[in-house]
């Protein structure tokens, strides 16, 4: 029985991993349409020239341009522009012309009527400016520039205006001179993708643009609003004594895939939705971004933590706070005891009883060779020390005896001060007593004349230079280099320490 309902909420588990990762999904490619769709107008030049033929099965094609020009009729209100239209119009009559007639006619008479044509709707197309309603009149200035520059390099001769490199351009002796279909490839290959890109957006009874995104979000909004409410219910069953407005707020971050407008939001419950799902592990972007942030943010945190506690410890020194809580601890402020036990007492207790226990024994040998050079070094410097060495028998016995007494004087002072450490209520009352009349020799005579001001004074300014000082040195970081090195300890951990 244990095995069988293992084996339900596994397959439960399993069902409920599979519908986060299909809601995830459906919530990436709703984003991917919001982006498409913000993105349209501004990047609809680049969509029709890059984006290529989409191949499907059996080698079948979706011509892409097709698609970007229905997407903007359907729903941004593009329509063609009538008077670039009737431009382009005119330049494929001419060439349907020239071809039935072959290039020599292009200075017939017949021709000159749509050549006429073209070079006053030139003309009108510079001084009307058809691309100003599409936002688009920097296209024209490239057209125009484009067309002077081009009938500049073919005349030899310097243009004054785009209106005459247009005229000059239509004109038949110059066609007829420089070749129609050689200047007809440059129009095509140069100008005419330009009037093209051109377009009519239509206004709705807001005032503003049509944007009809509404009629593709809808459909992701209901979804995600049905998604919404049935998650609510169940959740609201599934743990008892909880309300529906407290389970909406546990999942708040999916309203915003309910709003039809501020769409750009969406993006924090959809990483949220990929990250829950491991759909796609965001774990080392979103590490790399804190990583990213914080060393950015490094060193203006440090300066400012560093200068406060400096000036906070000035503040302390210049109010006498820390004098007063050394020197007079009766006077100043009432201390605060978290445990009843004084902690100074027994740390210094601890440290003394590591010094002579352990400490002490182990350098032994180096005390006694330094104590036993400075008695020998006293010893040779009495006149009645050499005529003794040199006595018959007497030898190295100056020596050996020095020896000794060095040897049982640091065992005389280690042992009393061994066993005033230890459990005797005497020792202990003499070792407090002279540790209490030294303090308070010490604070007696620490507060004479101005000694306690010039130290007060001394350390503001010390510290005035320590917090000059590191803050110079935290503002010359390389922020590159703190990057780097955080990048190496993430790797580290990472890889769990393996090179």
């Amino acid at each position: 029985m244990a095995a069988l309902e293992r084996s339900k909420v596994t397959k439960a588990r399993r069902r409920a991993r599979l519908f986060e990762r299909i809601m995830a999904a459906i919530a990436l490619l709703n984003f991917a349409l919001v982006l498409f769709d913000y993105s349209y107008i501004p990047l609809r030049d680049f969509y029709l020239r890059q984006i290529p033929p989409i191949t499907l099965w059996s080698d079948r094609q979706i011509n892409s341009s097709r698609f970007i020009d229905w997407y903007g009729h359907q729903f941004k209100g593009i329509e063609p522009n009538r008077t670039t239209e009737a431009y382009l119009a005119a330049v494929d009559e001419l060439e349907r012309q020239v071809r039935q007639q072959r290039e020599q006619s292009i200075s017939s008479p017949q021709m000159r009527p749509i050549l006429s044509e073209l070079q006053s709707r030139s003309e009108a197309m510079v001084d009307e400016d058809p691309f100003e309603i599409a936002n688009k009149s920097g296209t024209l200035e490239r057209i125009k520039e484009r067309m002077r520059r081009h009938v500049e390099d073919q005349t030899g001769q310097e243009i004054e205006s785009s209106k005459q490199a247009f005229t000059i351009f239509w004109s038949p002796e110059y066609l007829a001179r420089n070749g129609f279909a050689r200047q007809m490839g440059f129009f095509d290959e140069r100008i005419e993708p330009l009037i093209q890109s051109n377009y009519y957006r239509s206004i709705g009874f807001n005032g503003r643009p049509t944007d009809e995104f509404i009629k593709i979000d809808i459909w992701f909004i209901a979804l995600f609003g049905i998604e919404f409410l049935a998650r609510t219910w169940y959740l609201s069953r599934r743990y008892k004594g909880t309300s529906w407005l407290d389970t909406m707020l546990w999942r708040w971050y999916d309203v915003l895939l309910l709003l039809p407008f501020w769409r750009f939001l969406r993006i924090i419950p959809l990483t949220t939705r990929i990250n829950q799902s491991n759909l796609i592990n965001l774990d080392p972007l979103r590490d790399r971004i804190i990583r990213g942030i914080i060393a950015n943010y490094a060193v203006e945190l440090t300066e400012i933590v560093v200068i406060r506690v400096i000036e906070q410890l000035q503040n302390l020194i210049r109010q006498g706070d820390i004098a007063r809580t050394l020197l007079k601890p009766e006077v100043g402020p009432r201390y605060i005891n978290l445990n009843e036990v004084d902690e100074v007492t027994l740390i210094s207790r601890r440290l003394s009883s590591t010094l002579v226990c352990q400490v002490l024994p182990k350098v032994r040998p180096d005390v006694e060779a330094l104590l036993h050079h400075n008695a020998s070094k006293a010893l040779q410097e009495l006149p009645l020390y050499e005529g003794v060495k040199h006595l018959p028998g007497i030898g190295d016995l100056p020596d050996q005896l020095t020896r000794q007494v060095i040897a049982q004087l640091y065992q005389t002072v280690y042992g009393a001060i061994a066993d005033s450490l230890q459990e005797d209520p005497a020792g202990s009352a003499l070792t407090q007593t002279l540790i209490d009349n030294t303090v308070k020799a010490f604070r007696a005579e620490i507060q004479k004349g101005h000694t306690l001001e010039e130290i007060e004074a001394l350390v503001a300014v010390w510290l005035d230079e320590v917090k000059i000082n590191y803050v110079q040195r935290i503002a010359e970081e390389d922020v590159e280099k703190l990057r780097e090195q955080t990048q190496m300890l993430y790797q580290i951990t990472q890889t769990g320490g393996r090179k």
